[in-house]
């Protein structure tokens, strides 16, 4: 590392000329011979000992002839290098749907993986044209805020809960994770905003408005008085009938 000289930036012009003519030449070049792949960007190094063409690609592509073409054009060392469309987009760079420029391009120097759940937890429409980027894949933004959303969700009752707050009762229909409140809607179909902090662990429940004991409780004395599926009904019957079986057998 030191300071660039007046012969280095001469240096670097003409590399950025080159770069130019072999970007043109090897774009004739694919074109000629019909190969499915997409040339991005050309790089030569500072002592012009190799030149390094990437490109983007579906799958493998035999570029052994193309190498032969490029190499025999510019008489020296040529390397052909495939990338993601993630670091086409690096490269090229461009401005996001924020109206800045890409992170990627900026100031991003490693990628993250990405999933449709952190979209989901930041309450985010899944349009893809809104949640994607110029590379086409999701948004590298969206895991930025991601951990934030996850820890005040924690102290928030999830939606469909049921929370009894006072004079209000009812099921909870928002989540205002940002403001840290909730919307909960009443039996009367009344939407009332409660602060989340005000909410006690033991002011939540279930959406149904019986405990789950008492559900269970039910269901036992349901099936015990004869009103439980045609699947139990007939399980009760077999013991009796190899009783019977047994008894004429005898």
């Amino acid at each position: 590392m030191r300071k660039a000289l007046p012969e280095d930036l001469d240096a670097a012009a003409r590399n950025a000329i080159k770069e130019k003519e072999a970007h043109a030449l090897c774009l004739a070049k694919i074109n000629e011979r019909g190969m499915d792949m997409k040339l991005v960007r050309v790089e030569y190094l500072y002592d012009g000992s190799k030149a390094i063409f990437y490109f983007t690609a579906d799958g493998r592509v035999d570029f052994r002839e193309l190498v032969k073409d490029l190499a025999h054009a510019f008489h020296t060392r040529i390397e052909m290098r495939q990338i993601g469309v993630r670091d086409e987009a690096k490269m090229v760079g461009g401005i996001g749907i924020c109206g800045r420029e890409l992170c990627c391009s900026s100031f991003l120097r490693e990628f993250e993986p990405v999933s449709v759940k952190m979209a989901k937890e930041q309450n985010l429409a899944l349009n893809p044209t809104k949640i994607s980027g110029q590379c086409g894949r999701l948004l590298c933004c969206l895991s930025y805020e991601y951990e934030t959303y996850c820890t005040l969700k924690k102290c928030l009752p999830k939606c469909g809960k049921r929370v009894k707050h006072g004079n209000v009762e009812g099921e909870v229909v928002k989540l205002g994770v940002l403001d840290g409140t909730v919307t909960v809607r009443t039996d009367d179909h009344v939407q009332v905003v409660l602060k989340g902090e005000e909410i006690k662990p033991e002011d939540i429940t279930d959406r149904a408005k019986k405990p789950l004991r008492e559900q269970g409780k039910e269901v036992q004395q349901g099936t015990k008085d004869g009103h439980g599926s045609g699947r139990e009904r007939r399980g009760d019957r077999r013991p009796d009938n190899r009783g019977k079986d047994k008894k004429e057998k005898r």
